[in-house]
């Protein structure tokens, strides 16, 4: 989810070998375009008001952490609802890999835009241990738990399932569920820092690689605690259903684990490097920037 390097501004598609034919001016003049017309469509929306002198990549962010939650958490949804109609015919294994392979699909999508947190735990630890403005945090977490709210609604209406059977519980015990999710979110960042700090040597394998991750801790926590490993993920069923037992779980196991992971990195950077980054483009790009 957070595959940004620490040490530069995030790269554009130029700065690696590239077989494509496209020149940079070429695509630098499309980009603007797109801007453009997104800009204009924008304005349509908003009634002809005048968006000139506005920095619009606040929003952007907020945007695309709203959607990316959204596909993350449809597709979670989607994967229950298909395992609920088939009787139970669709295993872990299954329900594993597609969560990590949406978070790919999302990190790719979004991952310049907001840099894809999609969980709260996330965006908490980048606000505590990098420069990410804490002024944004509490318009990440509405974007993140709205998104998933509504793609639990639109996942419950399309499939014809119960809201209730999206919600996560423990399975083997409130005790085991709380240290699973928090060991499980604790490699999960850990990684996740050790991506961000050795982004040239992993480059845009990073998606692919926290995906992986992902799969594997839903593995491995989905016997105990239904592999939550996400706030929002939890709540946004929950809210719905309103069914709020053992939510305490799935909200301080993965947020404890997320900050002590990225803390436990921080303490281990043994050479401290600056971070040269861009805010506007990604404000978290510094996690680690803290040894």
């Amino acid at each position: 989810m957070n595959q940004l390097p620490i040490n530069r501004s995030f790269p554009t598609i130029s700065d690696e070998a590239s077989t494509s034919s496209i020149s940079r001016d070429d695509r630098e003049k499309g980009s603007h375009s797109l801007q453009k017309l997104g800009k204009v469509l924008l304005e349509k929306l908003m009634f002809g008001y005048s968006l000139d002198g506005v920095n619009l990549d606040p929003v952007r962010m907020v945007v695309a952490e709203f959607v990316g939650t959204f596909i993350l958490m449809f597709c979670i949804c989607g994967i229950i609802a298909i395992t609920e109609l088939l009787k139970g015919n669709v295993g872990l294994l299954e329900y594993a890999a597609t969560v990590g392979l949406t978070v790919v699909i999302v990190v790719f999508a979004i991952g310049h835009i907001s840099c894809a947190h999609v969980n709260p735990a996330v965006t908490i630890s980048f606000a505590i241990f990098s420069s990410f403005p804490w002024s944004r945090v509490p318009l990440y977490i509405v974007a993140q738990l709205t998104g998933s709210v509504s793609a639990t609604f639109v996942a419950a209406a399309v499939y014809g399932v119960e809201t209730n059977i999206m919600t996560t519980r423990p399975i083997h015990g409130s005790s085991s569920a709380f240290w699973v999710e928090f060991i499980a979110t604790f490699i999960i960042v850990f990684l996740a820092a050790s991506v961000s700090y050795n982004y040239k040597s992993v480059g845009y394998l990073s998606g692919i690689v926290m995906g992986m991750a992902i799969a594997v801790a839903v593995m491995i926590t989905g016997p105990v605690s239904g592999g939550s490993l996400n706030p929002a993920r939890s709540l946004g069923p929950a809210i719905v259903s309103w069914d709020f037992h053992f939510m305490w779980i799935y909200v301080a196991a993965p947020i404890s684990g997320a900050i002590t992971g990225a803390l436990a990195y921080c303490l281990l950077q043994l050479e401290h490097k600056p971070a040269v980054y861009s805010p506007e483009s990604c404000p978290s790009a510094s996690l680690l920037g803290c040894a």
